[in-house]
Formats: C-alpha cells, structure tokens, sequence
C-alpha cells in the first residue's frame, strides 16, 4: 500500500470537491419533485431555473421563463415610471416572507425569499418559493391590511388635525394683511399666493380627515342604481370626448343599502376617473377596446349575508402586482409625477370602510383593472 505524505493529503483537502452526474441528476429530481413553485434567480432578478410547478402554474414553457426577468413573469411587467419592489428587495440580497397576490402563477401565494451563499460569501442566486395559500390564510391576511389601514387611518388624522389648527390661523392673519395692503403689490402678490397655498394644504388635511372618517353623517335608503346613474351623467361628456364607451349591467333585483349618497357617489366618481385615466395612457387615440364596464348585483354570500357588489372595470395600463398592497395608502399614487395626488382611492376605502363594507382590486398589468365594492344590503 502507497501511503500518501502530509502534503499531498493537505493538497488532496484544498482541491474542490467533484459532483458526480448522478448526484447532480437527484439534485435536479428533487428540485423537479417540489409541489410549490420554485424559481431560482439572480439579485437583478433574471431567472436562471424553474421548476415543473412553477412552469405549470405560469401557464408557459422553459424557453419563455429562463433568462427573463422575474417581475415580467410573476407580476405580469411593471409601469415605466414604477419600480417592482420585488426587483429592489431582490438586490439586497436579504431574506423575506410575504403573502401577495402573484397574476402569473394565477394565484395568492406565501412568497419566500432565500439568498444562496457562495463559499467566498457572495450571493449569486436567490431562491423563490410559492405556496399557494389556503381560503383561511387568505381572510387572515385581509383582516390584517384592514387593520393596517385602520392604523394609518389614525395617523392621518392625528396629523390633520395638527396641521388644521395652525394653517387656519396663517390663512387668517395672511387675508387680514392682504386687506390692508395695496392692490397689485408685490406685498399684496406674496400675501395672495400665502393665501392660495395655505388653502390647498387645508384642503389635503380635509382629505386626510375624509380618509379617516371623521366627518360622520347620517345614512339613510338608497338605491345604488341611482348613485350609479347620477355619477355618469356627470362623466358622460368628457368620457365621449375621450372616446370612452361605458356599459352597465345590473340584476333585476333591487340593489338597496343604508349609506349616504353623496359619499358614495365620490367613491364611483374616483374609480371612473381612475378607469378614464388609465384608458386615455393605453389608448391615446380611438379604440374598440376604450370600454368602462359597470356592474352592480345583490347576493347572498356564504356567511348568509346580503350584498351588494358594484364592479367598475377597465382595459387600461392595468396596476403593477408589486403595489397592490399600497394602492389605498394617502398620498401613494400609480400615476406620474404631477397628476395625481394619491388621495381619491383612500378616501373612498375610508368611506366604504364607514359603510361596513369592503373595497378590492383585481388587476393585471396591460390587460385590465377591476375595482369591487361590496357593501352590506339594506335590512343585513
């Protein structure tokens, strides 16, 4: 027997291992063997693998998966002017777990993101896994955005009453000044454009106070028919202008709720505007496909409840995946710098919220948006 010298066994212990074909052939069969959906990718989020489960449930083949990029697979692609915040939490190469809503898996998943370790420390791949969640799982976790925007909602208030206090008592002092100064001024000019400002900050903090329903009012029967009818009349012309289509379709059955009207036609207002929106950045030009599409139904939900569902539909730019989550938090906008100011959809979940009812969203990047309001019927 050769007997191999203290050296050359240190040198044997320093060469890399080899993997032989037939542990990298049940590698692969294990990966392959995984029920949820596995995805192996880069920090910049170019996929580098994907499971049979993963391949299935995107509905594609490998060629369409390997080597594009994550955002564009699972979610569906993203907006010019928005990052994925998938592909940012991606580059820091940090471990996470969420619950989302994943449209190219067609499905709501528990996320899991693993970073792998090289042996000199560097993350080269990162490690994906989707476990589609149960119904149970689902309502715990929209109990828990309900109650985060509760919260927010209380933050919002705390800070617009602060901020109402003092800006009343600038706009005030501001206007006596103005008064007194002499017409077209340069004083009389600043003093005006201290007026103006201080108006529109007062302005956001009524917003804010709506968002967090401080303003109570008085519900009373209403038909959503109506409320539906009134707010596109007030749409009706500049939507034809647009060539913008609308279609309703409604049950037989009378749609009655306890609310009050005049809110929830501001909820209908803001979601056709939202539609209008997205439509006119889709379709610049005329188009069959520039549709409005208004339902409202009643049914019976499997608790044996009454509801009332309206559902405002688009084919517009659709809503990235990625933000969903924070699509009804104040001052947080889909829109590009300048035209929006991220209030009207957290108004109108505060308002819904009032109503006992729930407001959601269902969307898909380049294909369509769906806005559901569910409000409890009249005598629930």
């Amino acid at each position: 027997m050769v007997e191999v010298s203290k050296t050359n066994q240190s040198l044997l212990q320093k060469q890399p291992k080899k993997v032989s074909p037939c542990q990298t052939s049940v590698g692969n069969e294990l990966f392959q063997a995984i029920q949820d959906p596995v995805l192996v990718v880069t920090p910049e989020g170019i996929i580098l693998d994907a499971n049979n489960a993963a391949i299935s449930a995107a509905k594609k083949n490998q060629s369409e998966i390997i080597g594009h990029g994550i955002c564009t697979i699972i979610h569906g692609g993203s907006s010019p002017h928005i990052k994925c915040p998938l592909e940012e939490f991606l580059l820091t190469c940090s471990s996470r777990v969420e619950e989302t809503t994943l449209p190219g898996l067609a499905g709501e998943y528990q996320l899991t993101i693993s970073p792998v370790n090289d042996q000199d420390g560097t993350v080269r791949k990162i490690l994906l896994v989707a476990r589609e969640l149960t119904s149970d799982e689902m309502r715990k976790a929209d109990s828990m955005r309900t109650a985060q925007m509760a919260a927010i909602g209380e933050l919002a208030a705390g800070v617009a009453h602060e901020v109402n206090n003092p800006i009343t008592g600038i706009i005030n002092f501001a206007q006596l000044l103005l008064d007194d100064s002499e017409k077209d001024s340069l004083q009389a000019e600043l003093l005006d454009r201290i007026v103006n400002e201080g108006e529109r900050i007062a302005l956001i903090t009524k917003n804010l106070l709506s968002f967090a329903r401080e303003n109570k009012n008085t519900n009373e029967l209403i038909d959503i028919a109506q409320v539906v009818k009134d707010s596109l009349s007030l749409v009706e012309h500049q939507c034809k202008k647009d060539g913008i289509a609308i279609t309703t379709e409604h049950s037989s059955k009378p749609c009655h709720i306890l609310g009050n009207f005049t809110q929830l036609q501001q909820v209908i207002l803001n979601l056709l505007s939202n539609a209008r929106f997205a439509l006119n950045e889709r379709y610049p030009h005329t188009s069959p496909d520039k549709i409005i599409e208004i339902t409202y139904r009643s049914f019976i939900e499997t608790e044996a409840r009454p509801v009332t569902q309206i559902c405002i539909k688009d084919a517009g730019t659709g809503i990235p995946q990625g933000i969903l989550k924070r699509l009804f938090e104040p001052f947080f906008t889909t829109k590009p710098s300048g035209k929006g100011t991220g209030l009207g959809l957290s108004i109108s979940y505060g308002i819904i919220q009032d109503h006992g009812g729930v407001i959601k969203v269902d969307s898909i990047m380049h294909k369509y948006t769906r806005m559901i309001i569910e409000l409890p019927s009249a005598g629930a």
